[in-house]
């Protein structure tokens, strides 16, 4: 059985998420039930260490009832979808971490407003913390996002293997008939002619390998690797919006492109502040 496992906290960021995935599903040929699992949190220990007498928190009735009546809507509003609905008591991360350890979903598909400045210092972002904290593919879905739009899918193009495997990641969420378009950052100023050539050996593997047919790239100047590290996540947002990708995926492995990102926060950075949904999957190599 395929499945989606998504968060849940009732706030508009977790039905934002849950919207999303509902309409991924529904535009899929591939069937995926949907688990929401809501992580109580903020126990008291006067609830959770009392032996005599033991009290039940108010707030586990409320979670319940509140996941009820979500259940009971989006089923009316998808009919044709399979929910279940799960109850862990901890650490949202670890909690989520040990749930997809458990069971092989495609994806954890969670709901971001995202923070900045101070606010994101002290806060700490959800996101980012799974991320780090799972073997499975997290679906950040920004703030405000209202509908499924999957025509241009961007991957940062290092013309490594694992973007073959994040590319796979992603035809089980949202297939392969879109347009893929691969974004080379020329780091090292090289030639435009070999890049060019090697491309077309890699854009050949990816077809034989994927089944996505309509396939473009765009090879960016290396001044966006020399911007400062703070604003190198603002710097990949402006190439998002200059190339009107819709759908990002990030590879997340000590080969990626994407290393040099991580060693500066860069994905922490982007977690916090996605624009458009973006798939952060982990690699085997």
């Amino acid at each position: 059985m395929n499945k989606i496992l998504i968060p849940v906290d009732f706030s508009e960021d977790s039905l934002t998420a849950i919207q999303y995935a509902c309409q991924l599903i529904a535009q899929n040929d591939r069937k995926q039930e949907i688990d929401l699992i809501h992580v109580f949190t903020h126990h008291s220990n006067s609830y959770v260490n009392r032996q005599v007498l033991p009290l039940v928190d108010p707030q586990v009735q409320i979670a319940k009832k509140d996941m009820e009546r979500l259940l009971t809507d989006i089923r009316k509003e998808y009919p044709d979808l399979t929910f279940n609905s799960l109850f862990k008591e901890g650490n949202l991360f670890e909690e989520i971490s040990k749930v997809t350890a458990s069971f092989p979903y495609d994806a954890v598909v969670m709901g971001t407003k995202g923070s900045s400045g101070l606010e994101a210092i002290f806060l700490g972002s959800n996101t980012y913390d799974v991320i780090l904290n799972t073997k499975t593919p997290v679906l950040g879905i920004p703030q405000n996002t209202q509908r499924v739009k999957k025509d241009r899918v961007g991957l940062l193009c290092n013309f490594k293997e694992g973007e073959i495997e994040v590319l796979q990641h992603a035809i089980k969420l949202v297939g392969n008939t879109f347009e893929l378009v691969l974004i080379y950052v020329n780091k090292d100023d090289r030639r435009i002619s070999d890049v060019d050539t090697q491309f077309k050996r890699w854009i050949d593997e990816i077809i034989n390998r994927t089944g996505i047919q309509n396939i473009s790239y765009t090879i960016k100047p290396q001044v966006l690797y020399n911007r400062a590290a703070e604003n190198i996540s603002h710097a990949i947002s402006n190439v998002l919006i200059d190339e009107q990708i819709d759908f990002l995926l990030i590879t997340r492995s000590r080969k990626s492109i994407f290393r040099r990102f991580i060693e500066e926060n860069i994905v922490r950075k982007m977690a916090y502040n996605m624009t458009i949904p973006t798939l952060f999957a982990p690699v085997r190599k």
